[in-house]
C-alpha cells in the first residue's frame, strides 16, 4: 500500500468534529449515563479481573484506560469498553502458559492486529452478519447477563460449574438447600424500580436510585446480603517489558485469537447498540481503530484484552446516552472511585447490582422483533434458535460461527434453487418446411438462468448429459449471473460427454468473466472439443446451420 493511501486511512479513522457536536448535544444525559454505567461496570471490571489470572487491578486499569481510550477513538457513540467474561476464557491459558507478563504482551499485540484490520476497512463486513443472527445473538447475550446475575441475586458465593448456565443451576440448588430472602428482594426491588420507571419517567436514572436505596436498606436494616467489598487503592504504574523473538512467535496465535474475539465482540456489541437506540450508526473500522488503541493502551497500565462490553453498553444506552461523552465519564467516574470512594462503593450489595443487571438484559430483547423474525420464514426462524441456543450454551465465537454458517448454507440452497435449464424454441427466421424439420431435428437449445455454482452444477450435468441423439446443442447463457469453479468444471464435462458422442456445443451470450473461468476449467476453444462461443444465439443458430449441413462423419 502506497504511504499516502495508508496515511488517507489513518486520517479517516481520526476523531472528527463531528464528535465534539454530539458531545455538546445533551451533557447533562450523557453524564448521568456515564456515572449509571460506571456504578455497574465496577463490580464487573473487579470480578473479569480476578477471574483472568491477573487480578482485580488488572480489571479496574483496562476499564479505565480501555475504556478512554475506546470512547474517543472509537467508531460509536454508545460503545463501552472493558474486560469481558469472555475473554477471560481466552485469557486463563496464556496466563498460565506466559505468565503475567505474557498477558500484557499479547494483548498489545492483539490491539496492533486489530489497528492493521481498521486499516485494511474489515469492519464494514459486519454488516453481512445476517438480522437473524444478530437477533438470537443478542437475545442470548441477554440470557447469561442474567444468568451470570443468579448467584449475586440469591446471595450464593461459591457456586460453580464451567458453563455460566452451570454456575447459575448450582446456586439455585443451594440456594433451595439454604433459602435465604434478602438478596432475592433487592434484585428483584432494584430491577422493578429500574423497569416501572423506565415506563414513567424514562428520562430519569432510576437504576441510580435503586442501587442507592438498596444500599441504604442494606446497611440500616439486617438482611445478611453480601456487600461488594474492599476495593483496590490506586491503578498500577506504567510498565511493559519485552519478550525474545522466540516467545514472540510462540504468542502471537493467542494474540491472533484475543483480536478475533475483540473484533468480533466489539463490532457485535456496537451493532446491538446501534439496535436499540434510534439515529444511530457505528463506523464499524473506526470501531475497530479505537479497540486496537484500546489493547495497546491497557496493558501499558497493567490491564488486560478489552473489548466493547455489551452489558455495559446496554446499560448505557437504557440510562440515556446520547454520545461517546458517556463512556468517557464512566471512565473518569472509575478512576476518581478507585482514588477517593472505594470503602464508600464497597457496602454497595452485590444483590443489587445484580438487579441493574436483570432489567438491562429484559430490556435489550425486543420480543417483536424476535416474533417477526421466526414468523417470517423457517430458514430465519432456524438460524434465530441456532444462534440463540449455542450463545446460551457455548459462547458468542462459536454462536455467530454457527448462525452465520447455517445462514449462508440456507441462502445458497435457496439461491440455486432458483437456478435452472430449461429447452426454448430455435428462432431461425426465413426458411423453407423442410428446412425447419431439419433444423428441429438437430439443434436443441437450452437457456441457462441464475448462478451455475456447485450446489446446482451436478444437476446440470445430469440434465445436459441427457440430451438425446441431435447434432448441435446450443447453450444459451446470457443469464447465467456467476459461474464458479466446481460449476465450470461440470459444464466443461458435460461439453466433453456430448463431443464424445458427436454432439457439437455452441455458447452463446457468454460474457468475458465468465468465459475465463470456462477457460481455465477446460471448456475454451484450446481444447480438443469442437467448443464454439457467440455473441448472439443467432450467429449460434447460424453456425449450427452450417454444421448440420456437412454430412456426419463416419
Amino acid at each position: 500500500m502506497p504511504v499516502t493511501e495508508l496515511v488517507g486511512r489513518v486520517k479517516a479513522l481520526l476523531p472528527r468534529r463531528a464528535d465534539l457536536a454530539d458531545v455538546r448535544r445533551s451533557p447533562r444525559r450523557d453524564l448521568i449515563a456515564g456515572i449509571t454505567v460506571a456504578i455497574v461496570a465496577l463490580p464487573l471490571a473487579l470480578a473479569f479481573g480476578v477471574a483472568s489470572g491477573l487480578g482485580a487491578q488488572a480489571g479496574l486499569a483496562t476499564a479505565v484506560v480501555a475504556g478512554t481510550v475506546a470512547a474517543v477513538f472509537g467508531g460509536s457513540n454508545l460503545q463501552v469498553s472493558g474486560p469481558t467474561g469472555a475473554m477471560t476464557v481466552v485469557l486463563l491459558p496464556v496466563v498460565s502458559r506466559f505468565g503475567t507478563q505474557g498477558v500484557l504482551m499479547v494483548g498489545a499485540m492483539a490491539g496492533l492486529i486489530i489497528v492493521v484490520l481498521a486499516i485494511a476497512r474489515m469492519g464494514r463486513y459486519v454488516d453481512f452478519l445476517p438480522m437473524p443472527v444478530v437477533e438470537g445473538f443478542t437475545a442470548g447475550i441477554a440470557v447469561i447477563i442474567a444468568l451470570q446475575q443468579v448467584p449475586a441475586a440469591l446471595g450464593i458465593s461459591d457456586a460453580k460449574g464451567t458453563r455460566v448456565w452451570q454456575v447459575a443451576a448450582d446456586a439455585v440448588g443451594r440456594f433451595v438447600g439454604h433459602p435465604s430472602a434478602g438478596s432475592v428482594g433487592i434484585a428483584l426491588g432494584v430491577a422493578a424500580v429500574m423497569l416501572i420507571g423506565a415506563r414513567l419517567r424514562p428520562e430519569l436514572p432510576f437504576s441510580l436510585l435503586g442501587v442507592a436505596v438498596a444500599t441504604a436498606a442494606a446497611q440500616l436494616f439486617p438482611l445478611g446480603v453480601k456487600l461488594l467489598g474492599t476495593i483496590p487503592s490506586g491503578l498500577p504504574a506504567p510498565s511493559l517489558g519485552f519478550v525474545n523473538p522466540a516467545t514472540f512467535e510462540a504468542m502471537l496465535p493467542s494474540a491472533l485469537a484475543i483480536a478475533a474475539l475483540a473484533s468480533l465482540e466489539s463490532l457485535l456489541s456496537a451493532t446491538v447498540a446501534d439496535g436499540m437506540s434510534v439515529n444511530q450508526k457505528t463506523d464499524p473500522d473506526r470501531e475497530l481503530f479505537g479497540q486496537g488503541l484500546a489493547n495497546i493502551a491497557a496493558p501499558i497500565f497493567g490491564g488486560v484484552p478489552a473489548t466493547g462490553a455489551i452489558a455495559r453498553t446496554a446499560v448505557n444506552v437504557r440510562a440515556g446516552a446520547t454520545s461517546r461523552l458517556s463512556a468517557a465519564v464512566h471512565a473518569l467516574v472509575l478512576a476518581v472511585i478507585v482514588y477517593t470512594a472505594g470503602p464508600l462503593v464497597g457496602l454497595i450489595p452485590l444483590a443489587a447490582l445484580a438487579g441493574v443487571l436483570f432489567a438491562t438484559a429484559f430490556q435489550m430483547v425486543e420480543s417483536a422483533s424476535l416474533l417477526a423474525l421466526a414468523r417470517s420464514t423457517r430458514r430465519d426462524a432456524l438460524v434465530l434458535a441456532l444462534t440463540f441456543t449455542v450463545t446460551v450454551a457455548i459462547d458468542l465465537v462459536t454462536a455467530v460461527a454457527v448462525g452465520v454458517g447455517v445462514a449462508v448454507v440456507l441462502a445458497l440452497r435457496a439461491v440455486t434453487a432458483s437456478a435452472g435449464m430449461e429447452e426454448v424454441p430455435i428462432a431461425v427466421g426465413d426458411h423453407s418446411s423442410e428446412e425447419h424439420t431439419l433444423l428441429a431435428e438437430n439443434i436443441v437449445a437450452y437457456r441457462l438462468d441464475g448462478p451455475l455454482v456447485f450446489a446446482a452444477a451436478h444437476r446440470f450435468l445430469l440434465e445436459l448429459t441427457d440430451v438425446a441423439q441431435v447434432r448441435v446443442v446450443i447453450l444459451r447463457m446470457s443469464r447465467v449471473t456467476t459461474i464458479d469453479a466446481t460449476g465450470a468444471r461440470v459444464l466443461s464435462d458435460a461439453i466433453r460427454h456430448l463431443e464424445r458422442r458427436g454432439i457439437v456445443v455452441a455458447l452463446s451470450g457468454l460474457t468475458s468473466g465468465h468465459g475465463d473461468v470456462l477457460a481455465a476449467m477446460g471448456a475454451s476453444m484450446q481444447t480438443d472439443y469442437e467448443v464454439r462461443n457467440f455473441d448472439t444465439t443467432p450467429q449460434a443458430i447460424e453456425y449450427a446451420r452450417e454444421i448440420i449441413r456437412k454430412p456426419r462423419p463416419a
